[in-house]
């Protein structure tokens, strides 16, 4: 069992409601790439796989896993908690290196 820190089902607040997590069903893939597109009403998630391309400038295949739709609120509420978990992961292993973006 991992510890309360490690643990996504231990993010429940001390002064509010006790939140049962129900990971019966869960499916869990791996993903090296990330992609977000975003419209008034929601924000859309693409995870997948890349493999890195043979030869120098030649094109980038990413085969796409998962697609994952939340509304702008919730989209905000991941981007506060991914940046919190980033902070805790640079301060117990390190700084991050942030890679070059992949262009068109």
């Amino acid at each position: 069992m991992s510890d309360a820190k490690d643990d996504p089902k231990a993010g429940t607040g001390a002064s509010g409601p006790k939140i049962e997590w129900d990971d019966s069903q869960m499916d869990s893939s791996y993903a090296n790439v990330c992609n977000a597109v975003g419209t008034r009403e929601e924000v859309v998630l693409f995870f997948g796989i890349s493999n890195p391309p043979n030869a120098p400038g030649a094109d980038l295949s990413v085969k796409l896993s998962n697609r994952v739709i939340l509304s702008p609120h919730a989209a905000k509420r991941l981007a506060n908690l991914l940046g919190n978990v980033v902070t805790q992961y640079e301060q117990r292993f390190g700084p991050l290196e942030s890679r070059p973006k992949v262009t068109n």
